[in-house]
């Protein structure tokens, strides 16, 4: 954590800490393919419908879909050998927004699964995603489970950097420096901690429903499993996975979220069942992969936890800048009062994003922690309606160059703290580098490459603090008290 003190008379403080805020800390709209540790070939449990070099048990769980009445000969799209591991390959060529696949709600794992199984009383008071983890991790343990030929082909991790430390603490020093690694960390804490307390409240006092041990490392596995594949933000549905449908993989390509998949009603024979709708959001030709995007929103380190890859755009590298208002500073609960009353906290987070203009208020904030001295006037009363439109503009020659100082002062700090240079970091790029060591090396640079854009912007902006116009000067004119060329307008009693 690098902390700006200094700031002002007031005590204020900004903070550029490593990302380690929680606050999407189970939002996973979806995850990356499948990568089967041990391909088996077994030739008496081959779907002829499948390609002969899949892994056996790819083949067993197609057939037990087929079974199920969930696809048949004539599914446009089924599992297939891809660059990421496993994806789905169109089997005909599919026009834009075709359904590609529909899986009804009772092969669905999600809480109503949890809630209707032997453990659902023990469930029902957990976070939505804990009980959807020990449910998962249960099933597995479980021969007879509905889903034993899903849970067979669920991959032992993934190459989310919340699995790299079950191989060495040197794949995690490769992020040294970087705001991921401080969430990642934040993240394992997060977890144990879950875990620590479930398996007191939870597991061990109902060692009759949980027979089988559950090990941290087993809820690490559900955590990232759930992280990565499950689906999210769906009519009446907050996470769910979807057996087959996540063999779905991310492209750049796909611009967009909108329409991709949907829940939706349908009648059976005797019963009324949701399926889970998934469009192709682009138009396919036989052979090829199908995709959909994952998250348009998320930054690479986003991308990295959750998934195990980075994006090739630019725009995707990003540094979140922590500002705080500090309780040391006399005019503390002004500043909080004024903060809150327009939407923010005692700290606020600002995800700058590589060529990408600076978040909205976040200089009407910083302004705001900047505050003070000669200035202070504007935390008064009779200010509070107004104060936050007045700090869209300059408040004063101070109060600005006070803001580009030390931001650029925390730049030049936290660029300090990664082992190595941008123009390092491009010279690896041109060699051929292990998946997870690509990923760290994109992270770092990409960090670092915006962390430059910040203090180039507030370097740019010190430069032209002289030809700026501040609050007195804008009063002034408002007042008619000041002249087109910005001199003062004395007159003199008659």
């Amino acid at each position: 954590m690098v902390t700006l003190s200094g700031l002002s008379s007031s005590s204020s403080t900004f903070l550029f800490p490593p990302r380690t805020t929680l606050r999407h800390l189970y939002s996973p709209p979806r995850g990356p393919a499948l990568h089967l540790k041990k391909p088996l070939s077994v030739r008496s449990l081959q779907s002829p419908e499948l390609d002969p070099s899949l892994p056996a048990e790819v083949h067993t769980f197609w057939k037990w879909l087929r079974d199920e009445g969930v696809v048949s000969a004539k599914t446009p799209a089924r599992p297939g050998l891809v660059p990421e591991g496993l994806g789905l390959i169109a089997q005909r060529d599919i026009p834009r927004n075709e359904v590609v696949l529909e899986i009804p709600k009772r092969l669905w794992i999600n809480p109503d699964a949890v809630s209707g199984s032997e453990i659902g009383n023990v469930c029902s008071g957990l976070k939505p995603w804990i009980a959807v983890a020990l449910f998962l991790l249960r099933e597995k343990s479980r021969d007879e489970s509905l889903w034993r030929l899903y849970l067979d082909i669920l991959p032992e991790e993934t190459n989310s950097t919340i699995f790299w430390w079950s191989r060495s603490e040197e794949e995690l020093s490769e992020l040294q420096g970087t705001q991921l690694l401080s969430t990642t960390l934040g993240v394992k804490e997060y977890v144990e901690n879950e875990f620590k307390k479930l398996e007191e409240e939870v597991i061990l006092p109902n060692k009759q429903l949980f027979p089988s041990p559950i090990t941290m490392d087993d809820f690490f596995w559900a955590f990232g499993i759930l992280r990565s594949r499950a689906f999210s933000r769906l009519r009446g549905q907050n996470l769910v996975l979807i057996p087959l449908v996540d063999f779905i993989n991310h492209s750049p390509k796909v611009a967009t979220e909108d329409h991709a998949w949907e829940v939706k009603g349908a009648a059976g024979l005797f019963s009324w069942d949701y399926l889970f709708s998934l469009r192709s959001p682009l138009s396919i030709k036989a052979g090829e992969q199908v995709f959909i995007q994952y998250d348009i929103n998320k930054s690479n380190a986003e991308l990295a936890l959750d998934y195990g890859f980075i994006d090739p755009l630019e725009d995707r590298n990003a540094f979140t800048l922590t500002l705080e208002i500090s309780e040391s500073d006399p005019f503390f609960a002004d500043k909080l009062d004024i903060a809150e009353s327009n939407g923010w906290g005692e700290t606020a987070y600002f995800d700058i994003f590589l060529d990408r203009p600076l978040p909205p208020a976040m200089l009407q904030y910083l302004r705001l922690v900047a505050l003070g001295g000669t200035d202070a006037f504007l935390l008064e009363t009779i200010f509070r309606s107004s104060i936050w439109s007045h700090l869209e503009l300059p408040v004063s020659r101070a109060n600005e160059e006070l803001i580009c100082r030390v931001v650029q002062e925390a730049c030049k700090s936290a660029l300090a703290g990664y082992s190595t240079t941008i123009e390092e970091d491009d010279k690896l790029k041109g060699e051929k580098l292990d998946t997870r060591l690509e990923i760290a090396v994109g992270i770092r640079q990409g960090e670092k490459k915006v962390l430059q854009q910040i203090d180039g912007i507030f370097k740019e902006r010190e430069l032209e603090l002289d030809q700026l116009e501040y609050y007195q000067e804008r009063r002034l004119k408002d007042l008619g008290l000041c002249g087109e060329l910005e001199e003062i307008i004395f007159w003199e009693p008659k």
